[in-house]
């Protein structure tokens, strides 16, 4: 099936032979996300024939590819996926989901998912926070934030209020 490129910047993700897998369980985590479109490796290789080469996808409208491409390349925090969340239950069951299975919990809103990918779970509110211009409220915002490892949005309002 062909797809409508509606990004001209799209990012690419390199999976060692997970791909399918992963955006199967990237799709069932959120809204207007689904799978586009398969390759599959031909002749040529260097894959199996008949095998996944990449999978195009959306998550929440955003067009993603992922490539199984071998065990040449690693994910790394260099580059993670920023999720912002309008509630704590939003939050808690993105974090769930994202850590089960052999993810590991970070600090400040981050993890990393079982395939090794970085993920930002955050509160919309806290941009607002952080952009502020009362120097106090947003360094009583960060100094709580850098005790959390998953983000609770009451915490960080009452140290923004100062409370």
């Amino acid at each position: 099936m062909a797809t409508v490129r509606t990004s001209k910047i799209v990012p690419h993700l390199w999976y060692s032979k997970k791909a399918g897998e992963a955006v199967k369980f990237y799709v069932s985590l959120f809204k207007n996300s689904k799978i586009l479109d398969v390759a599959r490796y031909g002749d040529v290789g260097p894959g199996r024939k008949g095998s996944v080469m990449t999978i195009e996808f959306q998550l929440e409208g955003q067009r993603f590819i992922a490539l199984n491409g071998g065990p040449h390349f690693k994910f790394n925090e260099a580059i993670s996926l920023a999720v912002d969340c309008d509630t704590q239950k939003e939050i808690d069951r993105l974090w769930s989901r994202l850590t089960s299975g052999g993810g590991q919990e970070s600090q400040c809103g981050w993890l990393k998912d079982k395939f090794g990918l970085s993920w930002q779970i955050n509160p919309s509110v806290a941009g607002k926070m952080f952009a502020d211009k009362d120097p106090k409220k947003v360094n009583r915002a960060m100094q709580a934030m850098l005790q959390m490892k998953k983000m609770d949005i009451a915490a960080l309002k009452r140290a923004f209020a100062g409370k």
